[in-house]
Parts: structure tokens; C-alpha cells; sequence
């Protein structure tokens, strides 16, 4: 390996490996599917790689959550006809029967926080894309307005605008969900 590739190598180590776990949750909120989180992350890294040069300096984590949420969009795109019959049900189910193999944790506090966690990503699940990914970015991610507005590629006063709608869609998705229940 060249000493060029090498050191592209370390840099994309320190600027993105670190940085991982943001975009895959990233991902995993937009997609709405663990696999095509992982598709959507490995081809959002390889991106990451090839345009490394162009990334000057600032912060890394909002550049490759730009690139993670453009990625998606692009893969939106591509596989649109294959989203319509999503779903996260088998997931969450996974994750009660794995916790429950544990009784010593607590079998009603456990329960409770899966409901309370299937709860808010079935209210997630349900809003526009553009509403989800401002409500993962700013409340989960915990970034600022002006590194969302850089990775959205909006206004400050858009992302403000979109945040404030997007939380009143959320609210409004998990009373209808607590009624249906």
C-alpha cells in the first residue's frame, strides 16, 4: 500500500470510523430497516472514502451524516417500489423475546421501555421523511441547527420551521397510537 493510501487510510479512521454509530442510527431512522441501514452506511462510508480530499476540516460528524442522508435519499430513489410494506414489528419482537431471556433485569421495567421505545419509532416511522430526519438529528443525535441545516442543506430558519412542525407531528402520532392501543 502507498504511503498516500495510508495516510487516506488513518484519516478516514479518524474522521469517520468515529462517527459510525451517528450514521447508522441516522440510517436506521430514515430507512426504517436494519439491513438497508447497513447498505445505505457501507455505501455512505465508500463515499465518505472516495471524497475524503473535499472534507475540510469543521466537523466530521455532521459532514458524514450530510453524505449518510444524501446516500439515503439516492438509495430512495432506487428502491422505491421495494419500501411500500416495511415494517419493524418482527424487530421489536426480536428485541422483547432477547431482553426476556434475562429475568433478572426486571421483566416490568423492561417491558415497559420496549413499549415506550416501540411506541415513539412506530409515531417516528410515520412521519415524512424530511420531519424524521430533522427530529433524528436534533433530538437523538443532539446536533445543532446550524449542523443540520448544513447536512439538510436548508435554511437555519427552515430547520428551526421543520423542528417545530415536526415535534407537533410526533406528539400527534403517539396520542393517535396510545388511543389505538
Amino acid at each position: 500500500m502507498s504511503l498516500e493510501r495510508q495516510d487516506k487510510t488513518r484519516r478516514f479512521e479518524e474522521t469517520v470510523m468515529a462517527h459510525l454509530d451517528a450514521a447508522y442510527n441516522l440510517a436506521r431512522r430514515l430507512a426504517r430497516n436494519e439491513h438497508d441501514a447497513e447498505d445505505v452506511v457501507q455505501e455512505a462510508s465508500l463515499r465518505a472514502f472516495r471524497f475524503l480530499d473535499s472534507f475540510r476540516g469543521g466537523n466530521a460528524r455532521a459532514w458524514l451524516l450530510a453524505i449518510v442522508r444524501n446516500t439515503y435519499y439516492s438509495w430512495l430513489e432506487q428502491n422505491r417500489g421495494r419500501m411500500a410494506n416495511v415494517t419493524l414489528d418482527e424487530d421489536a419482537i426480536a428485541a422483547i423475546e432477547s431482553d426476556l431471556a434475562n429475568p433478572q433485569d426486571g421483566v416490568d421495567r423492561l417491558l415497559q421501555q420496549q413499549d415506550t421505545q416501540r411506541l415513539v419509532n412506530r409515531a417516528l416511522d410515520r412521519l415524512p421523511p424530511e420531519f424524521r430526519e430533522i427530529i433524528v438529528l436534533r433530538e437523538l443525535e443532539e446536533l445543532s441547527y446550524r449542523d443540520i441545516a448544513q447536512i439538510s442543506d436548508i435554511p437555519l430558519g427552515t430547520v428551526m420551521s421543520r423542528l417545530s412542525r415536526a415535534r407537533k407531528l410526533l406528539l400527534h402520532a403517539l396520542r393517535q397510537l396510545g388511543r389505538d392501543s
